[in-house]
């Protein structure tokens, strides 16, 4: 498969996605000005991934902020996740936010409440 690899901008999230190495990530902040443009290759790229997953995928979240429409496409991609795990792989969601971002916590505990993958809440270290 493809990698993808996506540098951040002030507007848009870095993402990799990289099934050899087994490299999964978002980070940073989402807040495209065409949401579906920017995130249909990445949409995209899952569904490939589902025909094939890996037998465990950890998928990381790193986002520092993310906007409403953002947040419909990471309910997505969670739900496609879902569907693998569903397959019979195993999935894990890593969700990181900063210590001060309690927001960033409760969107996270509001996904999982949503999907029936697991998550893990990771505090990240101020930069």
């Amino acid at each position: 498969m493809e990698v993808i690899n996506i540098k951040g901008t002030e507007d848009t999230p870095n993402v990799i996605l990289d099934k050899d190495s087994a490299k999964f990530e978002i980070s940073g902040r989402s807040l495209p000005e065409d949401v579906n443009m920017f995130f249909e290759p990445i949409i995209d790229w899952i569904d490939e991934y589902s025909e094939s997953p890996l037998d465990k995928t950890i998928f990381d979240f790193k986002l520092e902020y993310f906007n409403t429409a953002s947040s419909k496409i990471i309910l997505d991609i969670l739900l496609k996740f879902e569907e693998i795990a569903e397959d019979g792989k195993d999935i894990l969601i890593k969700w990181h936010y900063h210590a001060d971002e309690e927001d960033m916590l409760e969107a996270g505990e509001e996904y999982a409440d949503i999907v029936v993958i697991p998550f893990e809440y990771i505090i990240c270290e101020e930069d």
